[in-house]
């Protein structure tokens, strides 16, 4: 199944978004309504928090006064993580009770308003952020919820901010206009990348990349980078280097839009065991067939590895599995960081590939295995590691 993230701010929108998503038909695990569950009369949640803050944040009827335990936690840190430290085991617990019931072609949204607090963005095939101005959620705050102001700009602070969300956000919905010009974002979504997306993780296919067109420079590569790796480090469940290489991984360099990353491991025993089946789990299926590295002069053998795809239809990857230590896994972290290092090479290198582009589009990526300039690019960039004690 698809996992899907979603999160905003207090009055962005988010259950809006959540509403029209289960209309279109996903499956939504709301932590907000399991929150509530975990600590209903009778439960040992509830039990905890008691014991916890004591019976003042208890109603005449026994049940949790939600807004006397606000006021306890809100602005008081050591109380906000201990109950945290009650409340999201089991909240985690029970969403994933509810995540591994759903159907095997389920697309499920896990509608989670602290998802950029609490770190879970990794978990996840896609996080979606709803991102609102402050004014406009203000005013929603204040006429929909009856908040006063003041608590409303206390809730608010206390959230992350735009910023920090923004950073985990693989599609960001901007809901400051209409109810009907948000309902078309989020049709456009699911129509667009979450319905061929789940289809593809379940079918293990990649998405193909155009290596032909040259885009960018996007200053948002690193950003996208960043967000893979983590779900590729939490896909590995332990420690694992994961780098990013390749044209994106140098800034100011226009490259085919494909992310390049490069996972390391002991030997290619390693890449074909369970590790090959958990990232294709995780939206990283593995591409059929033999791969390698072409050698660069005057290495006589070619450099195997392993090679996997994305299933995301908006974002084409390539996940280069190789060998720590060997002739291909040096090389690309050597010419990554010569270029980075280095203008003219950066220039010569992207006048390059825009005549391999121009003379065989449907070759483009083949002419770096052939072309003489890769060749003494590399004994450059030998020259420059040994002159500056290089260490990949």
């Amino acid at each position: 199944m698809l996992k899907v993230g979603l999160t905003g701010g207090i009055g962005s929108g988010k259950s809006a978004v959540a509403s029209r998503l289960a209309t279109l038909g996903a499956v939504i695990v709301d932590s907000d309504r399991i929150a509530r569950e975990i600590v209903a009369p009778g439960t040992d949640g509830l039990a905890e928090v008691v014991a916890a803050f004591s019976e003042k944040i208890l109603d005449a009827d026994g049940a949790l006064d939600r807004a006397a335990l606000g006021a306890l936690v809100f602005g008081d840190e050591a109380a906000r993580r201990t109950l945290e430290g009650i409340t999201h085991p089991r909240v985690r617990a029970r969403s994933a009770e509810l995540a591994a019931a759903a159907p095997a072609d389920a697309i499920v949204v896990n509608d989670v308003p602290l998802l950029a607090e609490v770190g879970l963005a990794p978990t996840y095939h896609l996080v979606v952020v709803v991102q609102t101005a402050v004014p406009t959620r203000m005013a929603r705050l204040t006429r929909d919820r009856g908040m006063a102001p003041a608590e409303a700009e206390r809730r608010i602070a206390a959230q992350a901010d735009d910023a920090t969300r923004r950073a985990i956000a693989d599609v960001l919905l901007t809901n400051d206009g209409t109810l009907t010009d948000l309902h078309a974002a989020v049709d456009a979504l699911w129509r667009d990348r979450l319905s061929p997306y789940e289809r593809n993780v379940r079918e293990r296919r990649a998405v193909p990349p155009d290596p032909a067109a040259l885009a960018g420079p996007d200053p948002t590569w690193p950003e996208q980078y960043a967000r893979l790796a983590a779900r590729i480090r939490h896909a590995a469940g332990g420690e694992i280097r994961v780098d990013h290489v390749g044209s994106t991984a140098v800034p100011g360099l226009a490259a085919p839009d494909v992310i390049d990353i490069q996972v390391t491991v002991s030997s290619l025993n390693e890449a074909d065991g369970p590790l090959a089946q958990r990232l294709a789990e995780a939206g990283f299926p593995r591409l059929p067939g033999e791969w390698w590295d072409a050698p660069r002069q005057p290495e006589p053998v070619r450099w195997a590895k392993r090679l996997h795809g994305g299933a995301d239809p908006a974002r084409p990857v390539r996940l280069h599995l190789r060998e720590a230590g060997s002739p291909g896994w040096r090389y690309a972290l050597l010419m990554r960081d010569h270029l980075r290092a280095d203008p003219a090479r950066r220039a010569d290198y992207l006048q390059v590939k825009r005549e391999l582009a121009a003379a065989a589009p449907e070759h483009a990526a083949w002419g770096t295995v052939t072309d003489p300039w890769f060749d003494e690019e590399h004994l450059r960039a030998e020259e420059w590691a040994a002159q500056t004690g290089w260490r990949p």
